[in-house]
């Protein structure tokens, strides 16, 4: 259902509100340079620090923006089952083709817990999910055997793996048939190489076409092509988590004049040593004026 180059969109704010007009903005540049999905108000839009009330706008906003040209998956995750259904009837009710749900953080639930807190969202809403499994920020982690045993709820099909252990996704694949996603721009084509299907990416913020080529390569069986772009692109993975996302993929865009880069707290700036290092790459690859 969901494959290719699925941008993890930032989202953008202007003295210190969102700038609904340049999130639209920002959707019609992922369809003019071939990004295959879009997830809104994800960790890249920065849903930790959005009002209910704005979660819900970015939603609507982004997916009528979207107009049905490209799948739409919207953020709707939450630690608290009551709260992911909410918004999860919400992202339905405006269209939303899916959401994302990651895993609860801070609780801490068991795999038992897992199992029933993503049953009963799926099962409360008929729209299909794409697990969120990122121990990094959740502190837990779902097991292989979990998500294969989630894997059979029709509703629930896909899994954005964010462990950064190609072993966790081979097992999925042995275990179960559902698509997975890479949850890290640097290892999209490790995982895609052993079947997953594509990439929620961070990076596709500033260079949507070249990853969405990657993406498009290695699902033709292009390996070679798509190595190039790997390496073409590796230092810009390395770039956009030298900190915390999305303070590194901020900083680019802003220097590229999409958005002012305007962060909540308590994400702050870019170091300026680090931003000196950003510059550089950047400039190597053509995204600055020399």
């Amino acid at each position: 259902m969901f494959k290719g180059s699925i941008v993890a969109l930032v989202t953008p704010f202007r003295n210190g509100d969102v700038d609904y007009e340049k999130l639209k903005e920002l959707v019609e540049f992922h369809i003019k340079h071939g990004t295959d999905g879009i997830v809104p108000v994800g960790t890249t839009g920065e849903s930790p620090t959005l009002s209910h009330g704005e979660h819900e706008k970015v939603i609507a906003t982004v997916t009528e923006a979207a107009g049905g040209r490209v799948p739409v998956i919207a953020g709707a995750g939450s630690n608290n089952t009551t709260e992911a259904i909410s918004l999860t009837k919400f992202s339905k009710s405006v269209g939303a083709d899916a959401t994302l749900q990651v895993t609860p953080y801070y609780n801490k639930p068991t795999q038992a817990g897992l199992v029933a807190h993503f049953r009963k969202i799926a099962d409360d809403v008929d729209l299909p999910i794409v697990l969120y499994n990122i121990p990094g920020r959740s502190v837990i982690s779902m097991t292989p055997e979990t998500i294969a045993e989630l894997a059979g709820h029709p509703n629930i099909v896909a899994v954005k793996e964010a462990t950064g252990s190609l072993a966790q996704a081979s097992s999925i694949l042995n275990l179960c048939d559902i698509t997975i996603l890479s949850g890290d721009d640097a290892l999209t084509l490790p995982l895609m190489s052993v079947g997953a299907k594509g990439v929620i990416s961070v990076v596709a913020n500033v260079v949507p076409a070249r990853m969405a080529e990657l993406a498009r390569k290695v699902l033709e069986g292009d390996f070679t092509g798509a190595r190039e772009i790997h390496d073409e692109l590796w230092l810009l993975f390395k770039m956009s988590m030298i900190e915390s996302n999305p303070i590194p993929v901020k900083a680019m865009m802003k220097c590229m004049g999409m958005i002012t880069g305007e962060l909540r707290l308590p994400l702050v700036p870019l170091l300026e040593k680090n931003e000196k290092t950003m510059l550089e790459v950047m400039r190597k690859l053509g995204l600055l004026d020399k």
